[in-house]
């Protein structure tokens, strides 16, 4: 048998049984098929610099600050009321039981431990709620009025829920606080205003009162 139909016979068999083959190519230019062109991509930076100076030198940019600057300003002056809450109606008192526990060991500053992980800690019996929390409406004059002559900058916080303490401050000649995002009142469990909230024993008083009828203000205040 010739080695060429040996070399036949082999590339039959190669192909019967899925063998790869190994023939001997050569290579071939076959012209060009049509016009090419070369990949031209923008440089993203580039892009974004060109950009940026275009704004720059129209007064884009400084126009952007200055907004942004105002949008801060006016978030801090009048922050986003809290949702949910409406003036009270009616009286309404429950305790509220501040412990917590611990996730880690608490340790002082000279390294003692002082609590051990998984305690059950009240943070009453460590430090005293020296100045009530006293929850309104910013917009409702008659609750600011009844928070403000009802106790004094040394016995309360008057906490806003909505309005503007900022604007409030200087007419009335008191250091005035809101309760951003409304994670007080949440976690106090309150829904209406005005709210108060003052230490008893190892627990919070909450009492919501409404100022609709005359009531006893707390701790002895004038009626409302």
């Amino acid at each position: 048998m010739t080695r060429a139909r040996l070399f036949a016979l082999g590339a039959c068999l190669a192909a019967m049984t899925g063998w790869p083959i190994a023939a001997h190519l050569q290579a071939a230019d076959y012209g060009q098929m049509g016009e090419t062109f070369p990949i031209i991509e923008t440089d993203l930076l580039t892009t974004i610099e060109a950009k940026l100076r275009a704004l720059e030198a129209s007064g884009g940019i400084a126009a952007l600050q200055r907004q942004m600057q105002n949008q801060a300003v006016a978030s801090v002056r009048r922050p986003k009321p809290v949702e949910g809450l409406s003036a009270a109606t009616v009286r309404r008192e429950w305790l509220f039981d501040p412990s917590v526990v611990t996730e880690d060991d608490i340790h002082d500053t000279k390294g003692n431990r002082i609590a051990a992980r998984g305690t059950r800690v009240n943070p009453l019996g460590l430090v005293q709620l020296r100045q009530d929390l006293v929850f309104v409406d910013g917009n409702n004059a008659a609750e600011v009025d009844w928070a403000l002559r009802s106790w004094s900058d040394l016995k309360a916080k008057i906490v806003f829920v909505s309005g503007s303490p900022f604007d409030e401050m200087k007419p009335r000649q008191r250091r005035l606080y809101f309760d951003q995002g409304g994670m007080l009142v949440a976690r106090f469990g309150i829904r209406h205003t005005p709210a108060v909230v003052s230490q008893s024993g190892d627990a919070l008083k909450v009492a919501e009162i409404p100022l609709v009828r005359a009531a006893p203000g707390p701790r002895g205040g004038p009626a409302t």
